[in-house]
């Protein structure tokens, strides 16, 4: 007699590990056992030479004792005549029970002859078989937990480094409160001590614009891990100012394309002097990859739902592998630098404004094009709030 398991051979045993597989075999093997005291049962059960007086109580009891293998009796047409265990509706099912024997059959293996030209096949308990799949769940949980693992610690290694973010910009803006106070002071004493020079006046005023300046960068500075302030901005006129004040203090070589003003306004939620710090760090790294010369170009485009601002120079370009890597902090290709504007750029773009930045297309040698995605629909429940408010 041969015995056929339905499902023995899906798994190589060296595929299992050592001491599941010792389970396994065993089960198999006591498996193995329990059918073949099965058709011996039923054979001796239907023997017609059998006395009727012969005591038939350890057949009976061998019979209903298999309560977990699926067993099938074939005739020599390859019907099946009678089937158990396979759950209910099954063991009448023929359709079903004689793919389940073609299945057997396709995978090579021969059946248990048994009583009057009949055959057994059965298949393995789902014991047996949720015991074969047991190292893939242990895997999957293992795998599982080394995940939950590396996620909670790249979650509390980003909330440390968002602390070290948060206290290097206040402490800094902190430190630059003093020196401009002082400056200005200075500024006041200038002026009224020198006021009918016309040329120190001139400086003079030279100064005030340039501690303006430091003024706004040490605002910036103060509202990081802040909850900023955002208003509803026409993103033209913002991004115009931005190109008046880099285009004044860039070499004369390198030209600016920005929308024109006179067209249609297209409004956008966000922070103004955040929004200019991120536009004014992405034209600066633009010359710096022209080397002074070239073309920056800004368009805008919405679909209704987002606002698309895309920033293209005609510089060195970004290798393909390195456009995610440019926002990560202290990657730089410059000889001096931190390696921290674009890194500063993604925060405030995707923490404060709830936008995205991206590289959109980039070619060594024929330059970059960064891409600011703003919801357009957020700007415009502000703008009907602001005009219920009004209103009322």
């Amino acid at each position: 007699m041969e015995i056929i398991f339905g499902s023995r051979w899906r798994y190589h045993p060296a595929d299992l590990p050592l001491y599941t597989r010792y389970l396994s075999q065993m089960l198999a093997a006591g498996e193995r056992t329990k059918v073949e005291n099965w058709a011996l049962a039923m054979e001796q059960l239907t023997d017609p030479n059998r006395s009727l007086d012969e005591d038939i109580t350890l057949q009976s009891e061998i019979i209903k004792s298999n309560t977990t293998i699926p067993i099938m009796i074939v005739n020599e047409r390859g019907d099946v005549d009678d089937a158990v265990n396979f759950g209910p509706g099954l063991d009448k099912d023929k359709d079903y029970l004689k793919k389940e024997v073609q299945k057997l059959q396709e995978s090579g293996f021969e059946p248990i002859p048994s009583f009057a030209g009949t055959y057994i096949y059965f298949k393995e308990s789902k014991v047996l078989q949720q015991l074969r799949y047991f190292p893939l769940v242990q895997l999957v949980l293992i795998i599982a937990f080394i995940g939950f693992g590396y996620m909670g610690f790249s979650s509390a290694r980003r909330a440390e480094q968002n602390r070290v973010w948060v206290g290097m910009a206040k402490e800094t803006a902190h430190q630059l409160g003093t020196p401009i106070s002082a400056i200005i002071g200075w500024i006041e004493h200038l002026k009224e001590t020198l006021p009918d020079n016309d040329e120190s006046q001139e400086v003079v005023e030279e100064l005030r614009k340039d501690v303006h300046r430091l003024e706004l960068v040490a605002d910036r500075f103060s509202k990081i891990g802040s909850a900023p302030v955002l208003e509803r901005v026409n993103i033209f006129e913002e991004l115009d100012q931005c190109r008046a004040y880099m285009q004044a203090r860039a070499p004369r070589k390198v030209s600016f394309q920005f929308p024109d003003l006179r067209q249609e306004p297209v409004f956008v939620n966000l922070n103004p002097h955040l929004f200019d710090w991120v536009v004014e760090n992405l034209m600066r790294n633009a010359i710096d990859a022209m080397e002074g010369k070239g073309e920056i170009r800004v368009e805008v485009h919405s679909d209704g739902h987002s606002v698309f601002i895309d920033l293209s120079d005609t510089g060195k370009g970004i290798p393909h592998n390195k456009f995610k890597t440019v926002f990560e902090p202290g990657y730089t290709t410059k000889k001096r630098g931190w390696g921290l504007g674009l890194s500063l750029a993604k925060r405030i773009i995707e923490d404060y404004h709830d936008g995205k930045i991206f590289v959109k297309r980039s070619e060594e040698g024929k330059g970059t094009t960064f891409t600011i995605k703003f919801s357009q629909e957020k700007a415009a429940e502000l703008a009907t709030k602001a005009l219920e408010v009004s209103r009322v």
